[in-house]
């Protein structure tokens, strides 16, 4: 049975990107729902030439309100959410398509907002993408707002791509939660780790810091956040130059699960300059690593593959050891042959086996 899709945005001055987005929607969306929250550019107008469900949402500092009040104005069997800088390439839009024939209550997809130049995602993680209209999800959390799901979840391997079109407003989400703070709010679990994650993004290591260990110490704290706020913390201590601090923090992320290629690799990187035998144990342990898309954490792929590659590729060399530099060049070489560092790398083994 085919399924009806109401597509639904909440918008603010997005005229330089918010066609763009809509031309690609409207071949798989029955119904598109734009509510916009202040806009003084013509992202109205642009949004009147594809829906005439535009609305107007007086903005109050969360954004669970305004997606709410979104999927409020939805009507179609299933309700999917996307901001006005996503991109969807051809080939997911098909399986959208085809998406829409299967029975669910909620689908996550892939959401990537990292990537390189041949759009091979760099940062990617899960999101709640799609659910069904009856059930009534709501949004939840002013910033960074999520669904709590339930009922039949599919995951799928679909990607929508983030293409941030402008600079995040400066201070725009720890402002947020600063207010909430002072107003005596007492965080969830889940907006202390973003709170924490505002305050590093800022330059605010040292409030991080406090922050982020206040989170570690939350029973009801998600294993995942746990895990990402253990990196977090260690780029804040070592922003400090605290690196002891930092090899502790990732060290102790082993007690919440096994071993992140994303932990090992930092740690590698720690240890890199000045102790190259405990690197190379750790970025070995990282290339070995697997990655698990469907833990609805964060996920950088390339420190699975490319990244512990070319710095094996790097650590052996000044080992002296050539043979298994070279064995780690050619591996890195797989992963991305036109970056920089394996151009160079790629030069001097020729030099080095002609000499």
């Amino acid at each position: 049975m085919k399924h009806s899709l109401s597509v639904c945005f909440i918008v603010k001055d997005e005229e330089a990107v918010l066609e763009r987005i809509l031309k690609q929607i409207k071949v798989f969306a029955d119904e598109i729902v734009v509510v916009d929250t202040g806009s003084t550019d013509n992202t109205v107008e642009i949004a009147q030439k594809y829906t005439d469900k535009v609305f107007h949402f007086e903005w109050s500092d969360d954004f669970s309100k305004a997606r709410n009040f979104s999927f409020s104005k939805g009507t179609c069997d299933y309700l999917m959410w996307l901001d006005a800088d996503d991109f969807i390439f051809p080939k997911d839009i098909e399986k959208i398509k085809s998406l829409k024939n299967e029975d669910f209550d909620v689908a996550y997809l892939k959401y990537v907002t990292g990537f390189d130049e041949n759009y091979k995602p760099t940062f990617v993680f899960e999101r709640e993408r799609i659910v069904r209209r009856e059930m009534n999800f709501k949004w939840e959390e002013p910033v960074h707002e999520v669904i709590t799901p339930f009922g039949n979840v599919v995951h799928s391997d679909i990607k929508i791509y983030h293409f941030q079109s402008k600079k995040e407003r400066t201070g725009r989400n720890l402002k947020i939660y600063e207010n909430r703070v002072r107003a005596g709010e007492r965080l969830s679990a889940r907006a202390m780790f973003y709170y924490a994650r505002e305050l590093y993004f800022n330059g605010l290591y040292e409030r991080a810091i406090a922050e982020f260990n206040e989170f570690l110490k939350r029973k009801d704290a998600w294993m995942e956040n746990k895990i990402e706020a253990s990196l977090n913390l260690s780029y804040c201590y070592l922003a400090l130059e605290q690196k002891e601090e930092a090899l502790k923090v990732l060290f102790s992320s082993f007690l919440y699960d096994l071993p992140r290629a994303e932990i090992l690799c930092q740690i590698g990187k720690i240890y890199f300059e000045n102790d190259y035998k405990k690197a190379i144990f750790y970025y070995e342990l990282a290339i070995k690593c697997k990655v698990n898309t469907k833990s609805g954490g964060f996920v950088l792929p390339d420190f699975y593959t490319f990244t512990p590659a070319i710095q094996l590729c790097a650590l052996y060399y000044k080992l002296g050891d050539i043979k298994k530099s070279y064995k780690y060049h050619k591996l890195s070489k797989k992963y991305k042959p036109n970056h920089p560092s394996v151009i160079y790398n790629e030069k001097v083994f020729e030099k080095d086996f002609k000499e």
